[in-house]
């Protein structure tokens, strides 16, 4: 069950962006027409010719509230229609040249609106309000594809994307406790203290401008690559992530001439385990302890190159 906090959170958000938009003003963008009217009009003008049915259907209105619409634009020579030859019930509707006049000016008004509100906003901050959109979107609306990703090196700010997620994602699932957010701080904070590109390096994979996963590889000395904090985010799972940020590891360790990758984790880590075994890592030692709090088994994995 969700905690009643976000949903009064959510709710909250809600109400802020209905008023954010003026979507209950009865001449929604200063035009004549309300918020479904702009989306109907918006609807057909986009699509060039959509039938009354899918219409309905997409945008989840009542048939008979649609046809009243529909009547009313067809008066203002809005949009003409013509009867379905595929659904005798249904008809083809497509906008005039008015009616698509006044679906330019929307999206000009629409636009407007919203780049008056952006203007406030340094560049980082609107691509922040975007970035949490998407994320909104993603995570709601299941017919939504997630932007493809993409592996790039770390920029500001990544290393302390690290950090937070980390520590976040090991205390909700296996229930660690602050210690390991300060093991994952000071395996960060040295990697970037004594950050050497020639010999280094530290992958993001991204989707839709917002960090899904990453790994470093830190030089070990005497020819051994350090491969550290592979993380890949819960909504991103199962999509071979974790391999991807590995074999970037094992092309980087072969590319800089380094005899061995090795790693330390916990067998309770299956994912990660998973993908070691996979790509010919051996185990060469365990120990168990309590280092986060509950009592663990660590394990040191390494591949010869």
């Amino acid at each position: 069950m969700p905690d009643p906090a976000l949903i009064n959170s959510a709710r909250d958000f809600n109400r802020f962006y209905t008023n954010f938009l003026g979507v209950l003003n009865k001449a929604y963008l200063n035009t004549p027409f309300t918020l479904t009217d702009a989306r109907v009009l918006f609807e057909v003008g986009s699509r060039g010719r959509v039938s009354a049915v899918a219409l309905a259907k997409d945008l989840q209105l009542d048939p008979a509230y649609l046809s009243r619409i529909l009547k009313r634009f067809r008066s203002d020579s809005l949009i003409e229609t013509k009867a379905d030859p595929t659904d005798l019930r249904s008809q083809v509707i497509t906008v005039t040249d008015e009616g698509g006049r006044q679906f330019e000016e929307l999206g000009r008004r629409s636009n407007a609106q919203l780049a008056e509100r952006f203007q406030r906003l340094s560049d980082a901050e609107q691509r922040h309000v975007v970035s949490a959109m998407n994320t909104i979107r993603a995570r709601l609306d299941p017919e939504v594809k997630s932007a493809p990703a993409i592996i790039r090196a770390h920029r500001p700010g990544d290393i302390g994307w690290i950090i937070q997620s980390q520590s976040k994602a090991y205390t909700e699932e296996y229930g660690w406790d602050m210690r390991f957010e300060g093991l994952v701080a000071e395996v960060a904070g040295r990697f970037l203290t004594n950050f050497d590109a020639a010999k280094e390096c530290c992958w993001m994979a991204e989707s839709g401008g917002i960090n899904i996963g990453s790994v470093l590889i830190a030089d070990g000395g005497d020819g051994i690559a350090k491969l550290r904090l592979l993380y890949v985010d819960k909504a991103a799972r199962g999509l071979g992530l974790g391999r991807t940020l590995v074999d970037e590891c094992i092309h980087f360790a072969e590319a800089k001439g380094y005899r061995q990758i090795s790693l330390w984790t916990n067998d309770i880590l299956h994912a990660a385990r998973a993908i070691y075994i996979g790509r010919g890592f051996r185990l060469v030692s365990e120990e168990r302890h309590r280092m986060f709090g509950p009592e663990e088994n660590g394990q040191t994995w390494v591949l010869d190159i």
